[in-house]
């Protein structure tokens, strides 16, 4: 997505960012350097990428063939013992994090960029996710629910391929 920046003398210390066909304006102080307005430019590319894969998710009912995935690991893993309030996608996490299970209000947030991963890699997360709701730590009784998944040590190895690249 191209960006557009747009400098203000009024502008003392807000920086703004709106789409106007197809184009990113932002908007900054002047008197801004390079390197400042690069760190802009990226977050503002960021925001509205993050906001393009929001609306994709949404009109593909994504969440929903999550779930439907998610309970059938459960019952294939987990003998359907496990009972969450959530499961959804996000396109808020960092690079290096594919999936969050909060145990406390029992839902989990997986990584976006798994639908554009090997199928095994997906369900090694959303199995590794499922598996905190049962025993939160990464002990030693974690990774022996976690490697019930067949193809965790490959699906790991893909993840962690993966992180070298960024």
């Amino acid at each position: 997505m191209d960006v557009k920046i747009i400098h203000s003398r009024k502008r003392k210390k807000t920086i703004s960012a709106r789409e106007v066909d197809g184009v990113i304006r932002l908007y900054l102080p002047m008197g801004l350097s390079r390197e400042e307005e690069f760190k802009y430019v990226q977050w503002a590319k960021k925001r509205f990428e993050s906001q393009r894969r929001k609306k994709e998710l949404k009109a593909e009912n994504a969440d929903e063939e999550l779930e439907k995935r998610a309970r059938e690991l459960n019952k294939r893993y987990f003998g359907a013992e496990l009972a969450w309030m959530q499961i959804c996608y996000t396109t808020e996490q960092n690079a290096h994090t594919f999936g969050i299970c909060n145990t406390k209000n029992r839902t989990i947030r997986v990584s976006d960029r798994l639908r554009e991963m090997p199928t095994f890699v997906h369900d090694y997360v959303v199995v590794h996710e499922l598996a905190h709701l049962k025993v939160p730590k990464h002990g030693p009784e974690f990774w022996k629910l976690v490697n019930q998944y067949p193809k965790t040590e490959r699906a790991r190895g893909y993840l962690m391929a993966v992180g070298m690249e960024d």
